[in-house]
């Protein structure tokens, strides 16, 4: 005796799989920029220059309200000094 209740058809298991990666995709969005971010240790950060590399040169940070005033990181978490230092240091 056939079943035909239980049957999935193609068309029904082919639109299951195009749900199932757009459901994937938009669970991966949700991340914040913050939980992207790493901790200070996990980037050996310093607030001290490493010779002439400091943070007012890299890319990824962004300067405070003043010149000597800390800033924030695209990468690092925290306030970040101007003339602070991590491994992720990547010149403008």
């Amino acid at each position: 005796m056939k079943n035909s209740e239980n049957r999935i058809s193609r068309r029904e298991a082919l639109s299951g799989l195009v749900v199932l990666p757009a459901l994937a995709g938009a669970l991966v969005s949700t991340t914040t920029i913050a939980e992207a971010k790493g901790s200070k240790s996990q980037f050996k950060y310093q607030d001290h220059p490493n010779g002439s590399h400091k943070c007012a040169g890299c890319r990824f940070f962004h300067a405070g309200k003043s010149a000597s005033a800390n800033g924030t990181c695209d990468i690092v978490s925290g306030a970040i000094s101007p003339n602070g230092w991590c491994v992720a240091y990547a010149a403008k």
